[in-house]
C-alpha cells in the first residue's frame, strides 16, 4: 500500500523529534512538502559505520529520524527473521535491499529465499565487476544474469532491479552501453534504480534518462553532489565526501523529481555515504519537506 510520508509521520503529532546530531525539527518539518510526495525512505548502507557497533540503536536513530522504509545492503550478521523482527518493532519496513552481482550469477534462487524472508518487495543489484572500462561482453553478461535473476524472483512475488552506478555510460554505437542493458533486459523482469548523483557525475541527464525509458525506473536514490566538483568520469566510484546534504550542494532536484513522479517512480531513498551522513540525513529531510514547484 503507498502512502506518503506526511502520513507516515502524523503518528507521532506535533512533537519534536531530537537528533543525536543535536538538531531539533517539529515532525511536521520532517520528510515531504505539499510538491513532493514520496514515499521515501533511506538506504540504511547510509549508516553503515553505526551499524557495524551498534544494530538496535543505529535503528533507534533511523526512527527517529522518522523514516517508515528502508532499503537494505546487508542485515549486519543478523538473520533475516531477526533483523525484520527488529525494523518491525520501530514500525520501518524493508521494501528494497542490494545483494552482489555473484550471488545472482550463481544463486539467484538462495537470493530470493533471503529476500522473502526478508519480505522485500524490490530485489537488486548496485554493481556490476569488471576490470578497467565497462564493455560490451560484460554488459551482454550481465544482461543475461538480471534476465534469470528477475524471473526467479518474478516467482516469488519480488521484481529485480539494476542500480545504475555511472560507468555504464561507456560510448556504443549512437548511444551509450546503458542503451544496449537496457535493450538487452527483458521489462517483465528487469527493473532500474535512478541514483541521481551517479547519473550526473558522468555528464547525464536524469530527467532525459526518466523520459527515454520511463517504464523502467521503479526506484530512485537521492543524493546531492558537493558544489564546484566536476563531472565526466567513467569509473563510476568517487570519494564520499562529495555526498552533501540534499539541498546544500548542485543538483537541482525539482526537474528531476517533476519527471520521476510523471513516469511513476514508486520508492524514494535518501542515500548519504559522506562520514557525516548522521548529521546531513535530517537535513536532507527538511530540505525535501520546504520543496515547492
Amino acid at each position: 500500500m503507498k502512502l506518503n510520508f506526511r502520513c507516515l509521520l502524523s503518528c507521532v503529532g506535533s512533537m519534536a523529534l531530537v537528533f543525536s546530531t543535536g538538531l531539533t525539527v517539529k515532525a511536521a518539518d520532517v520528510g515531504i512538502g505539499a510538491s513532493f510526495k514520496g514515499p521515501i525512505g533511506l538506504q540504511l548502507y547510509s549508516l553503515r559505520d553505526q551499524f557495524k557497533k551498534d544494530v538496535p540503536g543505529t535503528l533507534d536513530k533511523v526512527q527517529g529520524f522518522g523514516i517508515k522504509y528502508a532499503e537494505l545492503a546487508t542485515t549486519y550478521n543478523l538473520p533475516p527473521e531477526q533483523f525484520t523482527a527488529e525494523l518491525k518493532k520501530r514500525g520501518i519496513k524493508a521494501v528494497s535491499g542490494h545483494y552482489p552481482y555473484e550471488k545472482y550469477r550463481d544463486d539467484a534462487e538462495g537470493v530470493a529465499r533471503e529476500a522473502k524472508a526478508l519480505g522485500l518487495k524490490y530485489v537488486g543489484c548496485a554493481w556490476i565487476p569488471h576490470k578497467g572500462n565497462f564493455d560490451e561482453k560484460t554488459c551482454r553478461e550481465a544482461a543475461a544474469v538480471f534476465n534469470h535473476a528477475g524471473e526467479v524472483l518474478a516467482k516469488q512475488g519480488m521484481k529485480f532491479f539494476y542500480h545504475v552506478h555511472g560507468f555504464e555510460f561507456q560510448p556504443y554505437q549512437d548511444g551509450t552501453l546503458l542503451d544496449l542493458l537496457m535493450k538487452e533486459t527483458n521489462p517483465k523482469y528487469a527493473n532500474f534504480e535512478m541514483d541521481v548523483f551517479w547519473i550526473i557525475f558522468p555528464g547525464q541527464d536524469p530527467v532525459k534518462l526518466l523520459e527515454k525509458y520511463p517504464k523502467r525506473w521503479q526506484l530512485m536514490h537521492l543524493k546531492d553532489m558537493k558544489k564546484g566538483l566536476q563531472t565526466g568520469p567513467l569509473t563510476g566510484s568517487a570519494p564520499v565526501t562529495n555526498d552533501v546534504a540534499i539541498g546544500t550542494g548542485q543538483i537541482d532536484f525539482d526537474p528531476i523529481l517533476k519527471a520521476a513522479k510523471k513516469v511513476g517512480v514508486k520508492y524514494y531513498f535518501i542515500e548519504d555515504e559522506s562520514p557525516t551522513s548522521e548529521q546531513q540525513i535530517p537535513e536532507s529531510l527538511k530540505y525535501l519537506g520546504q520543496m515547492k514547484w
